[in-house]
């Protein structure tokens, strides 16, 4: 049998204690403990420790996450290219695009696996919409819509609502449609008295025509996660926070009620929300990433140079944004 892997976490925020928890549980992984300096951290974590020597915790590492504030990633991944140590990086990758090339450059240079922790694409609901329109469910897909909403999370304090929250929706969208952005807008606001944006919504074209919404926000009282496709045969709806997905097919009869007959669009058909085989998404994303490690295919992981296309399409919408922004 073959020797467990070594893993560890490098900061220990709100993510950074989940990965703890999944590593020291996961099939092949012996979990090492976790690298923070801060002096609020307690000196162990799922019973292993937490040190505040960077170089101790690289040498007794094959593989890391990295879950320190967005700003520090580039700096933390350089140390672990440099210590031949392959690196799972919460999202965004990156704070700039600059420094995403960078990142993808020091780990391709050092032949190492590098993943984005865009947790999202392992979503059961998200997994099996993708599924299903690679199948041809939806025929031609129009438009995609997300709506990801809810109160504002004080863990937040170095990017806007587009870096944390937009994010997802963008590396789904691409994901879901097997597409790429080619345009995007945005009109975006500032209410709280942050400097960074704390509601978005933006507007896009994919590569294949479909057109994108996005509607993002910490000023909203309810937490929604919601994504919606629309194709040529109806409607996959995806909530995210329930992992349940609903098929809305375009209905095939006819309509005696001329009132509403007269309208020449689709009408409703059959409803199906399908039974899901519900994994806990970060279980599944560790997976997939233990895998990577293992065997160097990284086709089932959100790579590098995806999580930086995703930091360049964001920083276009806070750019467009602060275009129309009224003061």
């Amino acid at each position: 049998m073959a020797a467990a892997l070594r893993a560890g976490v490098l900061g220990l925020g709100m993510m950074g204690r989940h990965h703890c928890r999944v590593l020291n549980s996961l099939d092949g992984v012996d979990f090492k403990g976790v690298y923070d300096p801060a002096e609020s951290v307690p000196p162990f974590v799922e019973g292993r420790p937490v040190t505040k020597d960077l170089e101790a915790f690289l040498s007794g590492v094959d593989y890391a996450v990295i879950a320190t504030p967005t700003v520090y990633h580039l700096d933390m991944g350089r140390a672990l290219a440099e210590h031949g140590v392959h690196a799972l990086i919460e999202k965004p990758v990156a704070h700039t695009t600059e420094a995403s090339r960078a990142l993808v450059e020091l780990f391709r240079s050092a032949n190492l696996v590098g993943g984005v922790g865009h947790i999202e694409r392992f979503n059961p609901a998200l997994q099996s919409m993708r599924s299903r329109i690679e199948d041809g469910l939806l025929g031609d897909i129009y438009q995609i819509a997300t709506r990801r909403q809810g109160p504002f999370p004080g863990r937040i304090a170095d990017v806007g609502v587009i870096k944390d929250l937009a994010t997802h929706d963008i590396d789904l969208t691409a994901w879901v449609s097997q597409q790429s952005y080619v345009s995007v807008n945005a009109r975006t606001t500032h209410r709280s008295g942050r400097p960074h944006e704390d509601m978005l919504v933006a507007i896009g074209t994919l590569s294949k025509g479909t057109i994108v919404s996005h509607t993002v926000n910490w000023l909203t009282p309810f937490k929604e996660r919601t994504t919606i496709v629309t194709g040529e045969k109806g409607a996959l709806v995806a909530d995210t926070l329930t992992a349940d997905l609903t098929y809305f097919e375009n209905g095939i009869g006819t309509s005696t009620w001329t009132g509403v007959s007269a309208f020449r669009g689709v009408s409703e058909g059959d409803v199906i929300r399908f039974a899901l085989n519900k994994k806990e998404p970060l279980l599944a994303e560790h997976e997939a990433f233990r895998d990577a490690v293992l065997t160097g295919d990284t086709s089932q992981i959100v790579t590098l140079e995806q999580g930086a296309n995703v930091v360049d399409i964001a920083e276009k919408l806070v750019a467009d944004g602060l275009t129309h922004r009224l003061n």
